[in-house]
C-alpha cells in the first residue's frame, strides 16, 4: 500500500513538473500565430516609415540579459516570461497608431493574435510572476519612444522593430522549450 502512495506521489509530481511542457497548445499553435504575428509585422513597413526611422536614434537598449538569465530557466518560468513580452506587446499596439500608414484592420488581427497567444500560453502555467526589469524596458519604450516622438510614423517604427525582435526571441525560446521533451 505505502508503495502504491509513494508511486502516485511520484507520479504526480512529474506529470506537474511537465505540465509546462507538455502545453498542447504551446507545441501545436504558438509556432503557427508566432508566424503570423511576423508576418503582420512585415507587411506594417512602409516606404515612408522605414525610410525616417533610420534617423531615430534607439534609446532604449534591447533586454538581451534578460532573455539569457530566462534561457536558464525552468520551463514554466520560459512559458511565464514569453506571456509577459507578448502582454506587453499587445500595450504598445493599444496605444495611439494613427500616425502610423498601417491598415487598422491589420493593427487589429496582430492584437487578437498576440493576445490569444498570452491567453492560451497563460493556461499552460501555474502561476505567472512578472519580471519588473521586462515591464520597466517596455514602459520605457512607451515613454522615450512613443510618447516624447509624439507616437510619429518614425517612433512606430521603432517599436515594429523592436517588436519583431522579441516575437523572434521568444520562438527561440518557444523551440528550447519543444526540443526539451
Amino acid at each position: 500500500m505505502m508503495n502504491r502512495i509513494l508511486f502516485a506521489c511520484l507520479f504526480l509530481a512529474l506529470s506537474t513538473e511537465s505540465s509546462s511542457l507538455s502545453c498542447r497548445w504551446m507545441d501545436h499553435k504558438f509556432r503557427q500565430h508566432n508566424e503570423e504575428t511576423l508576418n503582420l509585422l512585415d507587411t506594417m513597413v512602409s516606404a515612408k516609415n522605414a525610410t525616417n526611422a533610420t534617423e531615430v536614434e534607439v534609446t532604449v537598449a534591447f533586454p538581451n540579459h534578460l532573455y539569457h538569465q530566462v534561457s536558464k530557466s525552468s520551463a514554466e518560468d520560459k512559458l511565464a516570461f514569453t506571456v509577459q513580452i507578448l502582454e506587453e506587446v499587445a500595450a504598445l499596439f493599444e496605444e495611439d497608431h494613427s500616425s502610423a500608414s498601417w491598415e487598422d484592420s491589420t493593427v487589429r488581427n496582430l492584437l487578437n493574435i498576440v493576445n490569444k497567444q498570452a491567453e492560451e500560453l497563460h493556461s499552460c502555467v501555474s502561476s505567472l510572476s512578472k519580471t519588473t526589469k521586462l515591464h520597466m524596458y517596455f514602459k520605457r519604450l512607451s515613454h522615450h519612444i512613443l510618447k516624447e516622438m509624439g507616437h510619429s510614423a518614425e517612433a512606430w517604427e521603432v517599436i515594429r522593430k523592436e517588436t519583431k525582435a522579441h516575437l523572434m526571441r521568444a520562438e527561440q525560446l518557444a523551440s528550447s522549450l519543444h526540443t526539451a521533451h
